[in-house]
């Protein structure tokens, strides 16, 4: 009998005991949810750190260094949020968020006083936007938006000098002074003098974004506000509208001191309190300032909770250009994941806040002191702030820091970020997070193994070889102001980015020559509307209107004069402005006739060129070449940047028996040449003893992109809508004579593929997961309203630039042809690429369902040797 309940009794014991298993496992499982609910709600997707290549154990090091400061009265509480590969890999909350006057304990959806990192999220976002929307120009002046201001070299401050702190203000105004309100900030800009000469010193000034922020009011067309009707306009920074509801950071606010306490702006504090981390005694501010608020005297005693910690921004009621805005982990790491993403916003609606040429701008380096320390525009990357580092970010990441102990720092080339945030100023205002932020983000980068050395490398090679370029210009600079004085002004060439000038093409040359390349001849003009001067007028009536040559015929290439025209077959014509015949180039015939030739003296050809192979406008040229060398007449290429850079050659070479309208020449597919040396090239190699006369451009060097020549963008054809399809393009648009749409007929041709069959979430998966320098795929359907499957519904990807400095398009597209080889070997017609590929043994490795890698090495030799012939032609350095 007692055996039988011994027996009886271990096994309710075992039970017992696996109950017990049970409802703790089930209970963290809880937790977890609770910890993560606002994620499911709006946050980035959660993934185990192994999964997505960062170590866990390393990143649990983050638990000791946080405690360890809490413990030791550093700060109260914080909450630490990694991201890597659009995931979050980590986010824990620590400590307390409140300790006066009662304790809180610290959770993730706390929201916090971010004090600085307005400047970059808020404010720099919002100039960069009406940058993008042709308001603004990094290269305007204070001047220009505010002028009343009592210094005249104040005036002259641009926006990009703002935006990297060389302005030439101090780091605030005088808290001294008695003012309130938007009118009282302007009255003391009004007075306030620079303390050094714009461009030449780095000093970190909240009244520059100050500034900023009038400047975007003032350019959206906000007329002044009394202060309560402010409240209802936050928006005038144009973050609340088109940064922060487009990502859907629905806790990221800016609240404003002056609202009237029934508003529904007041109602919105109010039902979010209880989760905003407080911040200093309000006292201290008003010792600051000798103000009073909301009927606090100078000797009150309350803890700042919902209003702005930040002196200045207080007494503007939370309204500033540098601090103010209020946010959460969740909500920043949106904003990150934005920021690698080249510009769209994470989660299923991909919406762009940003272009990815404008992101790459935003974050390259800017020199702003002689010892070569940098920052972006808005964003530090290499000063004596950038602590938040830590010791093993690369060169080239950035990221800021906020006084009340939060920060940001991004990583482009692992792709991960950190977000820390505490309030480490409650209650008294004495903790310190310098050491633990910078500790935080070396234990993160230690953690990330899925990313090689050799790219690490490469980042920092092309972080330290953009700072050499600039350092001697900005040391010469310097030197000129400390010789002539520290009142003289800066010469007008004085570099403040990474472009220092602006390039000319070959038709300024002329224009600023007088044109005596071309004197007394009776000129043919080969154009179309990418042939225009600097200043937008098109190069047909400058040379219409020269006095010393006469424009006789113009001659136009594919999509017409004005390049508008998008189909096979056009007709000859008459330009309606000058009357002169318009010759086609792109209809019965495709090379000029004898007949419109022979009362010419020379040719002359402007046209944008884009870099690629397959591009009708280089057989244009070849054509009017061959004409031209017939007829013993010269040709003059006007000369014009390569966009996608200079100095990068990809891809196979074209064979001599598969040339075609589309492939003019042996060259790779990317060929690193301006239009003038690929001319050039041409005439030699095949022959054709044309009398070529390259006019040159100035200011160009070889590893610019469109985007640092201080030119505008003109579509150089209707499906080449901006520089990121540009340089998409080479890799994308081997595509077009397959079975495969690629985005003709959408709003953003050659960033999509897509067709019928493919498996977008398989698709973007696959291409992910091989983890491609500087690109990421996104899954999407869509449906194109002319080309390749007009009016079907696609699957496919969405292919974004994430740094284009790494990005290679050839690569790229080799890696999606091997996919859909291996993925939809029955559907994809991959022998129909031979046209644009212009290789056989290349197009037979795709059809054998080889790597990318092994079909890149396979023409490596290749593109050894045509380096070498293509060394003679270069005309620039």
């Amino acid at each position: 009998m007692n055996r039988k309940i011994e027996v009886a009794f271990r096994s309710l014991r075992r039970r017992v005991f696996r109950s017990l298993v049970i409802a703790a496992a089930l209970l963290t499982w809880v937790n977890l949810l609770q910890s993560f609910v606002s994620i499911s709600a709006q946050g980035l997707p959660v993934a185990a750190p192994q999964s997505v290549g960062m170590n866990p154990a390393k990143l649990n090091l983050i638990d000791a260094l946080v405690e360890q400061d809490i413990k030791d009265k550093k700060l109260p509480g914080a909450v630490v949020l990694v991201g890597h590969r659009g995931k979050i890999v980590f986010r824990k909350a620590y400590g307390n968020r409140s300790l006066v006057p009662t304790v809180e304990k610290m959770t993730v959806d706390t929201i916090f006083d971010v004090a600085s990192l307005t400047k970059p999220i808020a404010t720099a976002t919002s100039i960069m936007i009406l940058v993008e929307q042709g308001k603004l120009r990094l290269n305007d002046t204070i001047g220009k938006f505010i002028t009343d201001i009592d210094d005249p070299e104040a005036k002259k401050v641009t926006i990009q000098q703002l935006l990297i702190h060389t302005s030439g203000y101090r780091p605030d105004f005088d808290l001294g002074e008695k003012w309130t309100g938007r009118e009282g900030m302007l009255a003391a800009l009004k007075k306030e003098k620079l303390r050094a000469v714009p461009g030449t010193k780095f000093v970190y000034s909240d009244i520059g974004f100050i500034v900023l922020a009038e400047i975007v009011r003032r350019s959206v067309g906000v007329t002044p506000f009394t202060a309560d009707a402010e409240c209802y306009n936050r928006h005038t920074l144009l973050a609340e509208g088109e940064i922060f509801n487009v990502l859907e950071m629905r806790d990221t606010l800016l609240f404003c001191e002056a609202m009237t306490p029934n508003s529904a702006a007041a109602d919105a504090r109010r039902a979010i309190q209880s989760r905003i981390a407080p911040t200093e005694n309000v006292r201290n501010q008003n010792s600051y300032l000798g103000a009073k608020f909301e009927g606090e005297t100078q000797t009150g005693n309350r803890i700042l909770r919902g209003q702005v910690h930040d002196p200045t921004a207080y007494r503007m009621f939370g309204l500033a250009g540098h601090a103010g805005l209020f946010s959460t982990a969740d909500d920043l790491a949106r904003y990150c994941q934005m920021l690698l993403n080249g510009g769209i916003a994470p989660g299923p609606n991909q919406r762009r806040i940003l272009s990815a040429q404008t992101v790459a701008k935003m974050t390259a380096p800017y020199v702003v002191s002689e010892d070569g320390a940098t920052r972006g525009l808005g964003w530090d990357i290499n000063t004596s702030f950038s602590s938040n580092r830590g010791e093993l970010f690369p060169l080239g990441s950035f990221g800021h820091t906020g006084f009340t102990g939060t920060s940001t720092w991004i990583d482009r080339v692992s792709q991960t970020f950190v977000v820390f945030l505490s309030n480490r100023v409650h209650p008294d205002g004495k903790g310190d997070v310098t050491p633990l932020r910078a500790k935080v983000a070396t234990v993160v980068a230690s953690a990330v193994e899925d990313t090689p050395i050799e790219v690490y490398r490469l980042a920092e090679s092309t972080y330290n070889s953009a700072v050499a370029a600039q350092l001697p210009k900005f040391k010469e600079a310097v030197e000129a102001v400390r010789r002539a004085g520290t009142q003289a002004p800066l010469p007008a060439t004085l570099p403040s980015g990474v472009t220092t000038v602006t390039v000319l093409n070959g038709i300024d040359i002329l224009e600023r020559d007088k044109f005596r390349q071309l004197d007394g001849l009776k000129i043919g003009l080969v154009t179309n509307h990418t042939g225009r001067n600097l200043a937008g007028r098109p190069t047909i009536d400058i040379l219409n209107e020269a006095k010393n040559l006469k424009l006789i015929a113009l001659f136009a290439p594919e999509h017409g004069i004005r390049g508008d025209l998008d189909q096979e077959g056009l007709k000859d014509s008459k330009d309606e402005k000058t009357g002169l015949p318009i010759y086609s180039l792109y209809g019965e015939t495709r090379r000029p006739k004898p007949e419109q030739l022979k009362d010419l003296d020379a040719l002359v050809y402007d046209i944008q060129d884009i870099g690629v192979r397959f591009w009708t406008y280089t057989a244009t040229l070849k054509n009017v070449m061959e004409e031209a060398a017939k007829a013993g007449k010269p040709v003059f290429i006007l000369d014009r940047p390569n966009p996608i850079r200079g100095d990068v050659v990809e891809g196979s070479l074209g064979e001599e028996d598969k040339l075609s309208f589309v492939a003019a020449h042996t060259t790779p597919v990317r060929n690193g040449m301006t239009i003038g040396e690929h001319g050039t090239m041409m005439n030699v190699e095949r022959k054709i003893g044309a009398d070529v006369r390259v006019i040159k451009m100035e200011n160009w060097s070889r590893s610019m992109w469109f985007d640092e020549t201080g030119q505008t963008w003109v579509n150089p054809s209707p499906n080449m809508r901006s520089l990121t399809e540009a340089t998409l393009y080479p890799g994308i648009g081997l595509f077009e004579t397959t079975n495969i749409s690629v985005g003709r007929g959408t709003d953003t041709p050659f960033e999509v593929i897509g067709a019928p069959w493919i498996d977008g979430v398989k698709l973007a998966k696959y291409l992910n997961e091989k983890n491609l320098p500087g690109v990421r795929f996104v899954p999407v359907r869509y449906k194109p309203k002319a080309s390749v499957y007009k009016d079907e519904d696609l699957g496919g990807v969405n292919i974004i630039i994430t740094d284009r400095r790494q990005f290679r398009s050839v690569r790229t597209g080799f890696e999606l042809a091997a996919a859909l080889r291996k993925m939809y070997p029955n559907d994809w017609t991959a022998e129909r690429s031979l046209r644009l590929v212009v290789n056989q043994g290349v197009v037979d490795r795709i059809k054998a369902g080889e790597s990318a890698e092994a079909i890149e090495s396979a023409w490596q030799k290749d593109l050894s040797d045509f380096l070498r012939r293509r060394a003679p032609f270069l005309l620039y350095k």
